[in-house]
């Protein structure tokens, strides 16, 4: 457990003191959470091996304890061995194209969707927007998993990805088409609203979607960050680099006011050498990043620092999106929760 004090804390010792302000909100989300039991659960039930389309979550730790419990990574289905075809194949967090279920289906293929519910609202929003015979107008970042999976829920030339302000400008509908906006659910909140001005300008009758698409935990993180910025002498994000919400949170550091913010995986990974003096550290973590890895970097500056922890709560997250039915009855142990949270 960490020790929290107050701002006024003083502490003392031969090493230099450090503050690290530790962000709450911070790490597994509820559809993270989920997905990763999800692959758990099929393991439990239905034995090894349990394949998995793509990284359920976009982390390395996460993913590598997962194979040890028997998950097997690939990236498309027609990689799985005809004698391992009645073996349950999960589908990532992030989502997918219709086409990739519809595979599943052609292949006699038994699959588990652990697409995140909110990116599911995103996938039906989209399709709303396309049965009121709108283009939609998808804002995010291409060649992310999350992307492709909204964009194939469409026909094909049916969504537009817009990635920037210039994108906006440039984009030329067809005389008399209707236009309905959807977003990327990791997106940074600030860089959004700026697109959305764009678009809102060129296009006022552009239609939105029934509720907000970044998600609460993207959001939530951001805010958290932004509190914690100001007059940080670094900033480190605990996530991999292909994390879309995890590189956002380094940028919002930096818009924040952080003098030097950084994405790492590990502790390992924190450039001693490159950081110079500091004395107020801001720590978060992205959506799919165990809280273990957070523990394991804090020993890291306690090794170096005389630490003081302030925890900055700037949101209390109470969500929890159950796993489908095909795994409710199958019991999850301490140790198996162990896991799920990264305790291993």
């Amino acid at each position: 457990m960490l020790q929290t004090t107050s701002n006024g804390t003083v502490t003392t010792g031969t090493k230099p003191s450090l503050t690290i302000r530790l962000c709450q909100p911070r790490g597994f989300c509820a559809g993270v959470d989920r997905a990763i039991q999800i692959v758990v659960l099929a393991i439990k039930k239905y034995g090894t091996p349990v394949y998995v389309r793509h990284e359920i979550v976009h982390n390395r730790y996460v993913v590598e304890g997962l194979q040890k419990l028997g998950a097997v990574f690939i990236e498309e289905l027609n990689e799985i061995p005809d004698e391992n075809q009645h073996c349950p194949v999960v589908f990532s967090a992030h989502g997918v194209p219709k086409s990739v279920p519809a595979d599943a289906k052609a292949r006699n293929l038994f699959y588990l969707d652990a697409t995140c519910p909110l990116v599911s609202k995103v996938h039906k929003q989209a399709i709303r927007h396309h049965r009121h015979g709108r283009h939609v107008l998808l804002i995010g970042h291409a060649g992310h998993p999350e992307v492709i999976g909204t964009m194939g829920q469409l026909p094909d030339g049916a969504v537009t990805l817009i990635e920037t302000e210039d994108d906006v400008r440039s984009f030329q509908p067809q005389d008399g088409l209707e236009l309905g906006f959807v977003t990327q659910t990791t997106l940074s909140v600030e860089d959004t609203a700026h697109i959305l001005e764009a678009l809102q300008e060129r296009f006022p009758a552009m239609q939105a979607p029934a509720a907000e698409s970044i998600c609460y935990a993207t959001t939530n993180r951001q805010e958290a960050v932004k509190e914690t910025a100001p007059g940080a002498d670094l900033y480190l994000v605990v996530g991999a680099p292909n994390s879309s919400n995890s590189r956002r949170l380094v940028e919002v550091a930096e818009r924040a006011g952080a003098r030097m913010s950084l994405l790492v995986q590990r502790a390992s990974e924190i450039p001693w050498d490159d950081i110079g003096d500091i004395s107020i550290l801001g720590l978060s973590a992205g959506a799919s990043a165990p809280e273990i890895i957070v523990d394991e970097i804090i020993e890291a500056f306690k090794q170096r620092f005389e630490v003081t922890v302030d925890l900055a709560i700037t949101a209390t997250e109470t969500e929890d999106f159950p796993v489908m039915r095909a795994l409710r009855d199958v019991e999850l142990t301490k140790a198996d929760m162990a896991f799920v949270n990264g305790e291993r």
